[in-house]
């Protein structure tokens, strides 16, 4: 893999979470040693609720006692399920990527935002974001109220990143109702699908790939299976 390109994966069964996040811990490390490719993984998770260092307990209801885990990134709390495309972003952030200049926290989220949104258009979709609301915002044509259709949490290890995006695509909305999401009280969230959008799984995940290279500045590679099974498990729930 050469610095123009960048290895994308995908697990197509539903990630365990714990599982995840052991194996980004590992690829991080790896990166930092320069042991191991940059990358981005594609995948699904289970039902679940993970909480950011700044989650606040009242922030979770959990009405039918879903999986919680501590991620370990920035934020409050956030849900995963089927239906949403989960993101996760390993980059060695001590080197530039394109417009992301080096050791530059604040720009390397704000290219998450540009890579989101530069991936909505391709649906006639226009993401925004705002001061004071993280994640991407859509305007709901029916209602007129702004939603979140994009959550975005990150960790950095010795500039290192990991963890990413997570973009609702068909989830079931219900979900979130077990949680303030991002603690974020006054405006909801939406989906491709409650927006009237029949896309697929495939057909977001070929804009992610066309968007990367325009944002970030390296070619993705042809996607990469995944296989999570009897992968050791050191994350425990929370």
């Amino acid at each position: 893999m050469t610095k123009e390109q960048i290895l994308w994966e995908i697990s197509k069964n539903h990630a365990p979470y714990p599982l995840a996040l052991d194996r980004m811990e590992r690829i991080s490390r790896d990166i930092r040693a320069d042991n191991a490719a940059e990358r981005v993984w594609l995948l699904e998770h289970p039902p679940l609720f993970t909480s950011g260092t700044s989650a606040k307990p009242e922030d979770l209801f959990n009405p039918h006692g879903y999986p919680t885990y501590h991620a370990g990134r920035g934020g409050q709390w956030t849900y995963h399920g089927p239906g949403q495309r989960t993101a996760y972003v390993m980059l060695d952030l001590a080197r530039a990527h394109a417009q992301v200049p080096p050791r530059d926290l604040r720009a390397y989220v704000q290219a998450l935002e540009r890579w989101v949104i530069t991936a909505l258009a391709h649906f006639g979709l226009a993401g925004e974001v705002r001061d004071g609301r993280v994640g991407v915002w859509v305007t709901d044509p029916a209602t007129g109220r702004e939603e979140k259709i994009a959550a975005i949490g990150v960790r950095v290890s010795r500039w290192v990143s990991w963890h990413g995006v997570a973009i609702n695509l068909s989830p079931d909305m219900a979900d979130f109702n077990g949680i303030v999401p991002c603690g974020i009280r006054d405006y909801g969230v939406t989906s491709f699908r409650k927006l009237g959008l029949a896309t697929t799984m495939a057909e977001l995940d070929a804009a992610l790939m066309t968007s990367w290279e325009t944002v970030f500045g390296s070619k993705p590679s042809a996607l990469t299976e995944v296989d999570l099974a009897a992968r050791p498990l050191t994350a425990e729930p929370g």
